[in-house]
């Protein structure tokens, strides 16, 4: 992520200060806005049962939250990356190398990340391993980012975690020309939580890229690579190979890489790293994979492939094919970092696979939100995962009409995003969230309708507007007409609309 520049290469150094230069705004990721709205928050009560926290009932609590939070939100943004690991290094050098106390999977890729985090959380955790979680971004609350034992940490806790490394945040700064970021800090705020907690394992999600990303201090034992995109193009690479050399870092010596299934010329950089390094590989289709799959009732039903043997009638309450291949992902992560299929070989208890499986959750991942209209919120933000999205949608949802609300990031490839869309969507309501990343409306709506054509677009520049307005266009066919609304484009947006909606 944001570490400061070490290096001696002055074409990385000039990049470096480029960016410094083009980025004289911090980036308020994390001050996902809890917006009023005039009839959609008396609809329902806050989310329950899902992971994601709420604001603290304390005011005492709150007021120290949102002070931290302002610190937070006060540092370099996380949507930058700068080829240096120095500053992160430093500071947990200074903390006792918390990042060392404990084993990790680590995880990249460009979609599936989090939510195959949160099915090795729940594997793990049925094997009465106590976890550690740290995941990004956030859907309502920076504190979901860091999880103990499959629940995001309290804000005492979150609050507590931060005073502690503070005065040593203060001593790395004071020595660097730049200060720690945002996601540095969070990234060694988990790290000493987990060590603090003390945990057995760690499940790590980079949080751009690979190899320079802050989380890549940590030397996890097995490495997960989701499906390789096009995302984050300009900081990245513009090809999947070349996408795929920056996340190849994250593979160590003698680890074990769950490879999913890639295009072509990423997998093969993932191999030749892997050669490079001594690591071992599990492919998707190869070694491990989805044997069936079919749709049930919240969610499908499945027969996975793992190292070590087959693994039938598994429930995951999570909708579309890409969240099966994300399980067979983590089903191999988890039985590698066991040993299975190198040192052992079998395969792990099958009433304690399905279990964890059927307990998991995966917040603002194909979502339902309300009923009469379904309202369903999915995080999609690249052309990738809308497509992901428009399949699962039309297989889990017998909607009879979909409306479309987007609001989406204007670093993004908003053109290849809503044409992903186009066929399931009958109209789509153009919005934007309250992020400054956030695409004008009238731009996006301009892409939307050269997409959709000007009868099938609607702006509404407020997302409670909006959230109406696709209610409304909804609604219009009857109550029993089957109609429903899809909310995506932007974790920013998902989160904001989950804080609007709330759940029936």
């Amino acid at each position: 992520m944001s570490e400061s520049p070490q290096n001696d290469d002055p074409e990385q150094t000039d990049a470096f200060e480029e960016m410094v230069d083009a980025e004289s705004r911090r980036d308020p990721d994390l001050a996902v806005i809890e917006a009023g709205s005039r009839t959609l928050r008396a609809q329902a009560g806050p989310p329950q049962g899902d992971g994601v926290p709420t604001r603290p009932e304390d005011p005492e609590t709150d007021r120290a939250l949102r002070a931290v939070e302002e610190e937070l939100a006060g540092r370099w943004g996380e949507t930058k990356l700068d080829p240096s690991v120095q500053r992160i290094k430093a500071l947990l050098d200074i903390l006792g190398s918390p990042h060392r106390a404990y084993p990790a999977i680590h995880i990249t890729g460009t979609n599936g990340k989090t939510s195959t985090a949160r099915m090795i959380e729940a594997l793990l955790g049925a094997f009465d391993l106590r976890t550690g979680r740290y995941t990004s971004p956030h859907v309502q609350s920076v504190t979901e980012r860091i999880s103990l034992d499959g629940a995001p940490i309290s804000a005492e806790r979150f609050i507590e975690t931060y005073r502690d490394i503070a005065p040593y945040i203060e001593m790395v700064d004071a020595q660097q020309q730049y200060r720690l970021s945002f996601f540095e800090v969070l990234t060694a705020m988990a790290y000493a939580a987990f060590a603090d907690a003390p945990v057995d394992i760690a499940v790590v999600e980079v949080g751009m890229g690979g190899t320079w990303d802050a989380t890549n201090v940590i030397d996890g034992d097995v490495a997960v690579i989701t499906p390789i995109a096009l995302d984050h193009t300009d900081r990245l690479g513009d090809t999947p190979e070349k996408i795929a050399v920056e996340k190849s870092g994250i593979i160590k010596k003698d680890a074990t890489v769950v490879l999913a299934q890639q295009p072509v010329e990423a997998a093969s950089v993932m191999l030749k790293r892997a050669v490079e390094v001594d690591a071992t590989v599990a492919r998707e289709g190869m070694e491990f994979g989805v044997l069936s799959r079919e749709v049930a009732v919240g969610g499908q039903m499945l027969t996975l492939r793992g190292l070590g043997g087959e693994y039938p009638d598994i429930f995951l309450p999570l909708h579309g094919a890409h969240q099966a291949h994300n399980a067979a992902v983590a089903l191999a992560a988890v039985e590698a970092f066991f040993g299975i299929g190198s040192a052992h070989a079998r395969s792990l208890d099958i009433d304690t696979i399905r279990k964890a499986f059927a307990s998991v959750a995966s917040p603002g991942r194909m979502e339902v939100v309300r009923r009469s209209p379904t309202v369903v919120l999915d995080a999609a933000h690249n052309p990738a995962g809308a497509r992901a999205a428009a399949e699962s949608v039309t297989e889990a949802f017998d909607f009879s009409r979909l409306v479309g609300v987007v609001g989406a990031s204007d670093d993004k490839d908003v053109r290849g995003f809503l044409e992903a869309f186009e066929p399931v969507f009958a109209e789509v309501v153009i919005t934007r969230n309250s992020s400054h990343r956030a695409m004008d409306p009238d731009a996006l709506a301009a892409v939307a309708v050269e997409v959709f054509g000007s009868e099938r677009v609607q702006v509404e520049p407020r997302l409670d507007d909006a959230l109406e307005a696709a209610i409304t266009l909804a609604e219009e066919e009857g109550e029993y007409s089957g109609a429903g609304v899809l909310v995506t484009g932007s974790v920013i947006t998902v989160g904001e609309a989950r804080l609007l909606l709330g759940r029936r």
